[in-house]
């Protein structure tokens, strides 16, 4: 079944492909991103970044930072509590194409330190931040969940909104859910019903029949992929291409072998070192043939990220 989908806009951003690279802390670092849009995805952001460690000058969050021209469009992810901080950092801001202000992150680390999904309890704060951006000329959306411990997503809403931002992200579950809980897409549908923003759906969104049930459920503007992008970039290829002709496609574990040597090469030449996150990424994309599990554990021990390069250039598939 094909669905017919509409360009995305974000304020003055169009994207002709509205399947959207989720932020994913430890994933979606400026190599990843460029192989992902290498296998069709049009839209990214950075990976999420503490407003604090921003205008601290982190020298780790510089890294996290990291773009090129071929990077494009591209989203800072941004979280914090203190309206100060958020002003101090604008200028820096300014050079990404929009900022997103994630609402959503439950990490027990962000919850201490009362950001990231914690701001839901407080609609006020999460209003003035984005009021604060965007009067500074910044285009603003914001990534959410259904609340903190209990559903209040249209009073968030209604905040985000009146705050005058460009889009909203909602991620269906509470900030106590896990990923056993189930996404309730129809909660998604309903933030759909109630506002004028573009509503991007993310949450479950893991293969071609999953898209297109999201698509059809929600009448979300676009929907945004998370965990199934991971060790996986052509997914952005498959979804688009069945959504387009409504067949599916398929694609060779050679082909995925070849991004991996993509993601590696684009490693060493934007300096990105993190050998434990390499190796991490690396055995995601290795799976579904004879002998997999052997390359994975090989790629576990590797010292250095040749080493690695090393190990895929040596895996024959038939």
């Amino acid at each position: 079944m094909k669905l017919p989908l509409k360009p995305l806009k974000i304020g003055k951003i169009a994207i002709r492909s509205p399947i959207i690279l989720a932020p994913m802390v430890d994933i979606t670092d400026l190599p990843y991103r460029l192989v992902c849009r290498k296998a069709g995805c049009q839209l990214a952001y950075t990976e999420m970044i503490y407003i604090d460690a921003i205008i601290h000058e982190n020298q780790k969050t510089q890294k996290l930072m990291q773009t090129n021209k071929t990077d494009s469009p591209l989203g800072i992810q941004i979280t914090g509590n203190n309206l100060e901080h958020f002003k101090q950092a604008i200028p820096i801001l300014k050079k990404y194409d929009f900022v997103d202000l994630n609402c959503g992150c439950p990490s027990e680390r962000l919850i201490k330190s009362q950001a990231g999904s914690f701001l839901l309890n407080s609609p006020k704060l999460i209003h003035d931040i984005i009021s604060l951006l965007k009067s500074n000329g910044l285009t603003v959306t914001a990534k959410i969940r259904l609340g903190f411990k209990k559903n209040n997503v249209l009073e968030v809403l209604k905040a985000i909104e009146s705050a005058g931002a460009d889009a909203i992200t909602v991620h269906p579950r509470l900030a106590i859910h896990g990923y056993n809980e189930k996404a309730d897409w129809q909660q998604i549908k309903l933030v759909k019903q109630n506002t004028k923003l573009p509503v991007i759906a993310n949450g479950d969104i893991l293969d071609e029949d999953s898209a297109l049930s999201c698509l059809q459920q929600t009448g979300c503007d676009a929907i945004m992929v998370a965990r199934g992008a991971i060790g996986d970039p052509l997914i952005f290829k498959r979804i688009n291409n069945y959504l387009k002709t409504g067949r599916k496609l398929q694609v060779s574990i050679k082909e995925n072998i070849k991004y991996l040597n993509l993601y590696l090469s684009l490693c060493k030449k934007y300096d990105f070192t993190d050998l434990s996150r390499i190796k991490r990424i690396s055995c995601k994309f290795i799976k579904g043939f004879p002998g997999s599990s052997k390359i994975r554990n090989d790629i576990m021990l590797a010292q250095s990220l040749n080493e690695i390069k090393n190990i895929i250039n040596k895996v024959n598939i038939d």
